[in-house]
């Protein structure tokens, strides 16, 4: 399992999910753009852009490599230079407000033989949260994550729910799902071709999954204020994207392209002063749902 052999198997689930995510939107096409990073490598930025059901949306694919900048360097506690960096990152953007934000990143990291790691994980922000949705979205995580080690469920869980928190708002960007880094054999209680097949298999859940939820709420009429409601928690999402989230800061600080950085942002949102929803509202059961350490299995 070679880096080269983690990069080419990532390409081919970026095709897979941007074939099911076309047929899913049944009008949308992705638009290719290929780019190259000064220092090293490159990728495949994929967007689509006023589909039917994804308003925007992003299935980028990079490898890139180079030396790694000092700030990096002091953030992973490392003392090497030379890096390697390949994943897949995701961010879909649907129009319809009872329709979830969802994003997954899959990715792969090394220094040398003895300092290299996974990470990725997948999570679900609703504008609107559907228990029903919730408990679907981690049951099928969960079994995706039992089939490698039974622990991986519960412990990236939470680290998602730590992770994708947004601290001056005291809520969570979403209802979680899974995080995870610097996965190795030492960590997972797996192998290296293990780590790397579960990488692969959160990949290739994100259209089944993704596929259902969408199906069910994509014929629902709504509101301009439910719609209104969407550019407020679509704010939330970005403030989170632009202050908190790592691989935004990483692409940032390794002379990424900006464009395939910044793809995760919507393409509209709002800030309102001072949100109120009306108590007992759908607004307002939402929020009392953005919260840690939920369980959603049933």
């Amino acid at each position: 399992m070679t880096k080269e052999e983690i990069s080419a198997q990532y390409q081919i689930i970026q095709d897979e999910i941007c074939e099911g995510l076309e047929l899913l939107d049944t009008s949308g096409k992705f638009q290719e753009e290929i780019w190259e990073r000064d220092g090293g490598g490159g990728g495949r930025t994929r967007i689509m852009q006023e589909g039917k059901i994804i308003e925007k949306g992003g299935v980028n694919f990079s490898s890139v490599y180079g030396k790694l900048p000092e700030a990096i360097k002091t953030a992973f506690k490392v003392s090497s230079v030379d890096f390697f960096a390949t994943g897949i990152s995701i961010v879909i953007h649907p129009s319809h407000p009872f329709v979830p934000i969802i994003h997954m990143n899959i990715r792969y990291f090394e220094m040398n033989e003895s300092l290299r790691w996974f990470g990725g994980g997948i999570d679900l922000t609703p504008h609107y949260v559907y228990e029903e949705d919730a408990q679907y979205f981690h049951q099928n995580i969960k079994a995706v994550c039992d089939r490698f080690n039974k622990t991986f469920y519960a412990e990236f869980k939470t680290w998602a729910d730590n992770y994708f928190f947004i601290k001056h708002r005291n809520e969570t960007r979403g209802i979680g799902g899974i995080f995870y880094d610097r996965l190795n054999p030492d960590k997972a209680g797996i192998n290296w071709l293990s780590i790397f097949e579960f990488s692969k298999a959160i990949g290739r859940s994100f259209v089944p999954i993704y596929t259902e939820i969408v199906n069910r709420h994509r014929d629902q009429l709504y509101t301009e204020s439910q719609k209104n409601w969407q550019y407020i928690r679509r704010g939330r999402y970005a403030e989170f994207n632009l202050v908190y989230d790592a691989g935004t800061k990483f692409g940032l600080e390794t002379n990424g392209r900006i464009e395939s950085i910044l793809m995760s942002l919507p393409p509209q949102a709002n800030w309102i002063y001072n949100v109120q929803p009306e108590a007992g509202s759908d607004e307002a059961r939402t929020l009392s749902l953005l919260k840690k350490d939920i369980n959603w299995i049933i």
